[in-house]
């Protein structure tokens, strides 16, 4: 879908618009590798089900087809893990990691970007993504391989940014 206009009307942004220069899925930065497309992150409950939930029209349905998701609140137990592993809206605003364009942050950012979309914020959401790997070094130098119960909040976490922890 080459040039493919977004219009977007949610409760954060009204009239937005985008577009998608890329095919859904292809075309990422050679540096940039998530395990995790965003339907399986869905599915696998990130954000206690309620990120994003009024932007089902946004992206393809296949994405919410199994999706864990509560529309009233966010719900840790929809977590894969169980456990809330996310920081409120308002800290991601007060430590400026919120672009005008995803005011959801980098899970909007990243579920855009894998849709096809390119934009200037792509080098500093990306660079964002690569330094959560602190976490995957803590996982493996502290967990047994395998060891779904150990580090639990930081798995979680790991999830939240597309990287798959249950094969750490």
């Amino acid at each position: 879908m080459k040039g493919k206009l977004v219009i977007v009307n949610d409760i954060m942004q009204h009239d937005f618009t985008y577009v998608r220069s890329e095919e859904e899925g292809c075309n990422f930065r050679s540096d940039f590798c998530p395990e995790l497309s965003p339907a399986e992150m869905l599915a696998l409950g990130v954000f206690g089900g309620r990120y994003m939930t009024d932007c089902i029209n946004e992206f393809p349905a296949s994405w919410f087809a199994g999706a864990k998701l509560c529309h009233e609140r966010h719900v840790p137990e929809l977590n894969y893990f169980g456990i809330n592993a996310s920081l409120p809206l308002s800290v991601w605003r007060e430590k400026n990691w919120i672009h005008p364009d995803d005011p959801r942050g980098w899970f909007q950012w990243y579920c855009r970007y894998f849709s096809g979309r390119r934009c200037e914020d792509d080098a500093r959401q990306i660079d964002r993504w690569k330094a959560m790997k602190r976490h995957l070094a803590q996982v493996k130098i502290n967990c047994a391989a395998g060891d779904l119960s150990c580090r639990i909040k930081q798995r979680q976490a790991l999830m939240n940014w597309a990287y798959d922890s249950r094969k750490i």
